[in-house]
């Protein structure tokens, strides 16, 4: 035996760990992704050697995929254990939407699940196994699927995900599988073999056990050379989100929140198609293919009729009004579901539901189909319209808060009230004793796009009182008497619903 190497061999993944212990806060937890498995035994080892066991919890998840799954549960614990670490554990249950492969639908689910233990047992680092042989197969499987420069970048060294607050590191990524295989026999380790790392239809596998053999000795350097590819993925990606901040300058309205459509068109189909990847990243909306791209990028070119463009992606619709392009996600559309599912899989379920809406929405002319609703008020503060996906607020108001924008409370009490859809032809008074105005007119003056024009009309008794977006008619109040409109006074308030799933 070869003593030197042997403490060589050890001293590289302990320097490893070293290396990135230095960035985390003195006393901090340190969360370890621990499968069970040869990599993941290694890195658990050695985090307990290099920061200590009390600052150390080992994170398990249960995918139920294998008919091993609880024994190697069991056997987590236990070596978390024995190492004195703190250990934690999810049961987690993959679904597959959208045809995504077996293997994405776990990674999303095992990474949601990590994200919640580290939540829960307050880390403020996630370690990952991750090692220069699985740098090597992510670059070939990204090449071969066709990738942009953002998916040859494979796996970054750390990063922060927008959908997690606490910062995934991965220390092994310059070292060699069979480094921590030397590791793991100098140091007597036990692990877990999955017996699914040897069934070669997952793609990942058969690059493992067909591919990468033959590389090796054909071309003994590839994991350096395709390490080196995905850094050069890295920079350029970086190029990329710089220049489309430049753009986003340029081409942006309302602080980034919208794009011109006139500015944005202009540029060149490459340069446009990374502005709109970043906006819409910035949106927190998943990440469109390049098909979809193009595809968004050929209807705003071919768009005349801002009102007719309706692009649905990830659970809000692309719009245009008067060159600006946005957007639009609805409350009535927005859901919130509880925790344990991804972020992108609750954005694609809201595009199915989003995608249904539009296309109703899209067949029925303004105001058909809804029916005339009635309210008896007396006092009342919340009247839920279904049919509008919304209800009408009564706010009560103290006199020095009175103003053009409430109404009396005599005069909600002296007919009942009814929810009538846009006939045509409406007019209203922005002001008291103003000149009246047709609703056309006042949407297009205030900027109310064509699609949130399909409001409840507010009537009282069969004078026209308020309109959700434009606000109370000024002419309401004049067959009030004086001591009548000095009683108590209510603002009348629109919100869309809010749907809770």
């Amino acid at each position: 035996m070869n003593v030197s190497v042997d403490i060589a061999a050890e001293r590289i993944v302990l320097d490893a760990l070293g290396g990135v212990l230095s960035t985390v806060p003195a006393d901090a937890t340190i969360a370890i992704a621990y499968s069970g498995g040869l990599d993941s035994t290694v890195l658990l080892d050695a985090a307990v050697r290099v920061a200590g066991a009390a600052r150390c919890v080992a994170l398990h998840v249960h995918h139920g995929l294998s008919p091993n799954a609880d024994r190697w549960l069991a056997h987590c614990e236990a070596s978390a254990l024995s190492l004195a670490a703190r250990f934690d554990a999810e049961h987690v249950r993959v679904r597959r939407d959208n045809g995504e492969s077996l293997e994405a639908a776990a990674r999303e689910a095992r990474y949601q699940a990590l994200d919640a233990m580290c939540a829960r047992n307050g880390a403020a680092v996630l370690w990952l196994a991750h090692h220069a042989d699985d740098q090597a197969e992510t670059v070939l499987l990204q090449l071969l699927r066709g990738a942009g420069v953002a998916g040859l970048a494979a796996m970054a060294p750390q990063r922060v995900d927008e959908s997690s607050a606490v910062r995934r590191v991965r220390p092994f990524l310059p070292l060699l599988r069979a480094q921590l295989n030397r590791y793991a026999a100098l140091r007597g380790l036990r692990w877990i073999e999955d017996e699914s790392n040897a069934d070669t239809r997952y793609a990942r596998n058969a690059l493992r056990h067909d591919v990468m053999p033959a590389l090796s000795t054909r071309f003994p350097g590839y994991r350096d050379a395709l390490a080196r590819t995905a850094r050069h993925a890295a920079a350029a990606q970086r190029l990329l989100d710089d220049l489309a901040q430049i753009d986003l300058r340029t081409v942006g309205r309302d602080e980034g929140v919208a794009l011109s459509r006139k500015a944005l068109t202009a540029l060149d189909d490459a340069r446009a198609t990374n502005l709109m990847r970043v906006w819409i990243r910035t949106a927190a909306l998943p990440t469109p293919s390049a098909a979809r791209l193009a595809d968004m990028l050929r209807q705003l070119r071919q768009a005349r009729d801002g009102h007719g463009l309706s692009v649905m992606h990830g659970g809000a619709c692309l719009r245009m009004y008067r060159d600006k392009i946005y957007w639009e996600q609805r409350a009535a559309q927005r859901v919130l579901r509880p925790t344990g599912q991804g972020e992108e899989r609750r954005r694609n379920d809201a595009a199915k539901r989003d995608s249904a809406h539009a296309a109703v929405d899209a067949e029925r002319p303004m105001g058909e189909a809804k029916r005339t609703e009635r309210l008896a008020w007396s006092g009342q503060q919340v009247w839920h319209l279904a049919q509008w996906r919304g209800s009408v607020v009564f706010v009560p108001t103290t006199e020095d808060d009175a103003g053009p924008d409430t109404v009396a409370e005599a005069l909600l009490a002296s007919a009942p009230l009814f929810a009538r859809a846009r006939t045509g032809g409406e007019r209203v008074q922005r002001m008291p004793g103003g000149a009246a105005r047709t609703l056309k007119n006042l949407f297009q003056e205030l900027g109310v796009p064509a699609w949130e024009r399909d409001v409840p009309l507010i009537y009282v008794g069969e004078a026209l009182l308020f309109v959700p977006r434009v606000g109370i008619n000024g002419a309401a109040e004049q067959a009030l008497s004086p001591s009548q409109r000095r009683g108590g006074r209510w603002r009348l308030e629109w919100r869309e619903d809010l749907l809770i799933a």
